[in-house]
């Protein structure tokens, strides 16, 4: 029986910081890795601690999720980590967006991650875990950010919810609410030819010090992983402050009114 670890956005950013640390869960077979990129999997290969396996594919196609099935189906495997990475945002004005980008966007933040997790929890035995790229965005509203962080709202519920419905079976579920990043996330998010929505940023992390804190979290079980002061701050005020409130202070703070 194979024991392998699958990884979705492992081209860059965290989910590539994943691929490369993933022994801190263990040993694998081999890794499975999914990003739309060949070359930047490829590449992936130098620096992954195990046989690394590539995947290209654009997991919004559902033509994807068949290939990804099947590959399941090919020998045996126990799928012992599956971490779900994938994801973009946009920093912009729902009116001011393409229908077909917030769409894209809901396909692969949200209906990518939940059908990763329903096609491989067949394969995952007693003692697995899945890792789930949410956000602090998660937390409430975010006016000029609404998209994304509705899709990081639903990653969240979903995994706690998740966690505790795979209790009885030893699976774990961990929902990973980064603050501010320092990954290729902003390459897309930001639009070049603009004036940017975010003007100010109270913290950006290095995405070795969230996914370090995310394995810490996973191995002991935890529901939520969160790394950094800012981060939890934002999360104790976003629960005690009426929405509303949150939402005055982020327009204020970015020059939005």
């Amino acid at each position: 029986m194979k024991r392998i670890a699958v990884i979705t956005g492992a081209s860059s950013g965290m989910g590539r910081r994943f691929a490369e640390t993933c022994n801190e869960m263990g040993t694998f077979d081999e890794i499975w890795a999914i990003a739309r990129s060949r070359d930047k999997l490829e590449a992936l290969k130098q620096t992954a601690p195990f046989p690394l396996r590539v995947l290209a594919m654009d997991l919004t196609d559902r033509g994807s999720l068949a290939v990804y099935a099947a590959a399941l189906q090919e020998e045996p495997v126990e799928v012992k980590l599956l971490v779900n990475a994938a994801g973009f945002g946009k920093f912009r004005a729902v009116t001011d967006t393409p229908l077909d980008v917030n769409l894209n966007m809901v396909d692969l933040n949200c209906q990518a991650l939940q059908a990763l997790c329903q096609l491989t929890l067949p394969f995952m035995p007693r003692g697995s875990h899945i890792i789930n790229i949410a956000s602090v965005a998660a937390y409430q509203p975010i006016p000029y950010i609404d998209v994304y962080g509705a899709s990081k709202a639903f990653v969240l519920s979903y995994s706690r919810a998740l966690n505790r419905e795979l209790k009885g079976r030893g699976v774990t579920v961990t929902a990973v609410c980064p603050f501010w990043t320092r990954t290729a996330f902003f390459d897309r998010a930001i639009d070049p030819d603009k004036e940017p929505v975010v003007k100010k940023y109270d913290a950006m992390y290095d995405p070795r010090d969230v996914v370090a804190q995310a394995w810490r979290d996973a191995k002991k079980g935890k529901d939520m992983s969160r790394f950094g002061a800012v981060a939890r701050f934002n999360g104790i005020l976003a629960k005690l402050l009426p929405h509303s409130f949150v939402m005055s202070y982020w327009m204020r703070q970015q020059k939005l009114e």
